[in-house]
């Protein structure tokens, strides 16, 4: 089966436990107001690749991994090429290579459970603490994603929270807090990150001639952030 890729990362370590091989997937149906990767919107562009290719240059790194690495499928929207996916971690796992979904949650189909069965964690970008915010800076309600955090939790699927902290839009205690109780309410909620806003894809926006929504918004300091992680 072929699939849309739009780059390979071959040792990340922000994607998921341990060294990791991470795929970045092409076709988003999201606008988030602070995607570093416009580049990724468009659907059926990128490479096609089937995955006998990924799954041999994944192998590549293998002796890398140890025992936490693995494999990270990101986007884009990951969800978008939900069958691609279900392959492709269907044969890493056979090879006992450990596999990683970074996912929005914005999408669920008769097809989600068969990929969530082969995911051996999920990265989930809870990206705001209400619904205006998901409507505005995001694309989509805050319904499917929470319904897709419920079916992670119904499975018994390991997630790790993610949220981007944008100065006036949720770097509010409350906001974070939120996010909290949402671990504590989730036995399968491993952790929550805290992950700083950063306008290091300006350059990418210009080039592309799409405007960057957040580009006169300042990047948290690091006393926010301190602040903030010190509540979880």
């Amino acid at each position: 089966m072929t699939g849309f890729v739009h780059s390979f990362q071959s040792l990340g370590t922000v994607d998921g436990p341990g060294l990791r091989c991470v795929v970045f997937l092409q076709g988003c149906p999201l606008r988030c107001a602070v995607c570093h990767n416009p580049d990724t919107w468009e659907i059926g562009a990128g490479e096609e690749t089937d995955t006998d290719a990924l799954v041999k240059k994944i192998l590549r790194f293998k002796n890398y991994f140890k025992d936490k690495g693995g494999a990270t499928v990101s986007g884009g929207e990951p969800l978008l090429q939900e069958a691609f996916v279900t392959e492709l971690f269907t044969k890493l796992k056979a090879l006992g290579i450990s596999t990683c979904l970074d996912t929005s949650g914005c999408l669920i189909d008769e097809h989600t459970e068969a990929l969530l069965k082969v995911t051996d964690l999920v990265l989930l970008d809870h990206k705001y603490p209400t619904e205006e915010g998901y409507r505005k800076y995001v694309g989509c309600g805050r319904e499917t994603p929470e319904r897709f955090l419920e079916l992670l939790s119904d499975m018994g699927i390991p997630v790790w929270l993610r949220r981007v902290i944008v100065p006036g839009l949720n770097d509010d205690e409350a906001s974070v807090l939120q996010l909290k109780a949402i671990k504590e309410a989730h036995k399968n909620v491993e952790k929550v990150e805290l992950l700083p806003f950063r306008k290091l894809c300006l350059e990418k926006y210009h080039s592309l001639g799409i405007p960057f929504p957040l580009e006169d918004t300042p990047e948290p300091d690091r006393e926010t952030m301190s602040r903030l992680e010190a509540l979880l």
